[in-house]
């Protein structure tokens, strides 16, 4: 069903780190600590984020509706592979985009619950820019993959749900990433899963070691 890659950020990506972008320093990182302009993230460090507090990761039908899956509690982890001077473009690879599938629940008609999310084909790569731009993209032959296995009155079925690619935004604030109605389409399935899944998700903050990481 409207299960969400998330993402799949997802993401999640998706999916994968960073907050909204501000005007950079000179000489400063694309990607630092403290506050913007303030310590650069090494190469190699880790970063990760929950979702927002009080929101949740869907996967709908459409854009505009609301049915499909929700999920309240998701994660992504990435690593660091690239950090320039400001303003430039850092690099991240994407190792995981969790979803707890005790979280999760379904209004969809003839599903009773569901019982994974789970995102295929990691690592992604990820590009934070200097304006924000957060971009997820597979690996070169490969597309970024959620399956959804839920639960229904007539069994348990497993929808996949596939994307190019996803464009989400940072925002300094606090330190999160947005996804809104990043589009998947169904691979495979049956009838009951949507033939498209539009994913959101709002992730923060997002952390090095504890401290907020901030986009410049």
């Amino acid at each position: 069903m409207r299960t969400r890659t998330v993402l799949t950020l997802a993401g999640a990506a998706t999916a994968l780190a960073l907050a909204v972008a501000t005007p950079a320093s000179a000489d400063g990182a694309v990607l630092t600590t403290g506050s913007a302009g303030g310590t650069a993230v090494a190469v190699g460090d880790t970063l990760t984020a929950p979702l927002a507090s009080g929101t949740s990761a869907t996967l709908y039908s459409s854009a505009t509706g609301t049915s499909g899956v929700s999920c309240t509690s998701s994660q992504f982890t990435a690593s660091v592979t690239g950090n320039p001077s400001a303003p430039g473009t850092a690099t991240e690879s994407v190792s995981g985009h969790t979803f707890d599938a005790s979280s999760c629940t379904s209004n969809v008609i003839g599903v009773t619950g569901v019982s994974s999310i789970t995102v295929d084909n990691l690592p992604y790569t990820a590009t934070v820019a200097s304006d924000g731009t957060l971009t997820v993209s597979p690996a070169s032959g490969s597309t970024i993959q959620t399956t959804v296995k839920l639960k229904t009155l007539l069994g348990s079925i497993t929808c996949v749900y596939r994307a190019a690619g996803l464009t989400g935004k940072t925002d300094n604030s606090d330190s999160s990433i947005t996804f809104t109605n990043q589009q998947f389409t169904k691979s495979s399935g049956s009838s009951l899963c949507f033939a498209s899944g539009y994913f959101t998700a709002k992730y923060a903050p997002v952390t090095d070691g504890g401290a907020q990481v901030y986009v410049n």
